[in-house]
C-alpha cells in the first residue's frame, strides 16, 4: 500500500508529514528500554510482510500487519511503522522519502485506532473467544482504515486519481481477512508464551 513518489500534491505530503511527526512524537514519549526490543521486532516483522507486494495503480497490494502493531504497541506503533517504511524508501525504492509521512500516517493511525478500539480484550480476565475476535477485527480494520485512507489521499489530490483509490480498497478485501487470522493467530500464540507483551501497553 506503498504511494509512490510524484503522486500526490504538496498539501497531501505535507498533511501526512504532519500527522506523522505528531504521532511519532506521541509514540517516543512512553518508551523505555523494555519497548525497545518489542518494538524492533513488529518493525523488522512489518518490514518483512509487506516486501512482496503486487502493483495497483499508483499504490500496491501486500500484507502488512499494522493491526498487530497496533495492538500490542499503540502509538509506539509509528515510530516502529516509521523506521520499516523508511528503510523499504532506502533498499528497495518502494514508496519514497518525500511519501514517507504520507504513508506512515496510512499505516499507523489505522494501528492506533485499532489499539483504541480492540487493545482493551488483552486484558488476563477477557475471554479467550472475545480477544480472539477482538485480535482478528484488529487486523482486519487496520487494513481496512489504511485502504480507505490510502483511496481518500489519492482522491484528494485529484478526481482523475478515483478509479484507483476504488481499486486500492476492492483489492485489499482479500488481504484483510487474512491479516484478520494472521493477526489473532500471532496474538494467541503470544499470549500463550509471552502474556506480558500484551498486557504491558503504555499509552
Amino acid at each position: 500500500m506503498h504511494i509512490s513518489e510524484g503522486v500526490l500534491s504538496p498539501a497531501i505530503l505535507i498533511g501526512g508529514a504532519v500527522v506523522t511527526m505528531a504521532g511519532v512524537a506521541i509514540g517516543l514519549k512512553g518508551v523505555d528500554n523494555k519497548d525497545i526490543p518489542k518494538m524492533g521486532i513488529l518493525s523488522a516483522a512489518f518490514f518483512v510482510a509487506s516486501l512482496v507486494h503486487v502493483p495497483v495503480g499508483p499504490a500496491s497490494v501486500h500484507m502488512i500487519l499494522n493491526g498487530l502493531l497496533g495492538f500490542i504497541l499503540g502509538w509506539k506503533a509509528f515510530p516502529a511503522i516509521l523506521v520499516a517504511l523508511g528503510l523499504q524508501a532506502l533498499l528497495f525504492q518502494f514508496g519514497g522519502i518525500t511519501t514517507l509521512g504520507v504513508n506512515t500516517m496510512n499505516m499507523a493511525l489505522p494501528a492506533v485506532i485499532c489499539y483504541y478500539l480492540f487493545g482493551w480484550s488483552t486484558k488476563s480476565s477477557i475471554k479467550q473467544s472475545v480477544f480472539i475476535t477482538a485480535a482478528f477485527a484488529s487486523g482486519f480494520c487496520a487494513v481496512l482504515v489504511s485502504s480507505i485512507l490510502v483511496g481518500f489521499c489519492l482522491y484528494l489530490t485529484g478526481e482523475a486519481f478515483s478509479p484507483a483509490a476504488k481499486l486500492i480498497v476492492a483489492a485489499h478485501l482479500p488481504v484483510m481477512i487474512i491479516e484478520g487470522i494472521v493477526t489473532a493467530a500471532c496474538a494467541v500464540f503470544l499470549k500463550k508464551i509471552r502474556p506480558e507483551l500484551l498486557e504491558e501497553i503504555n499509552v
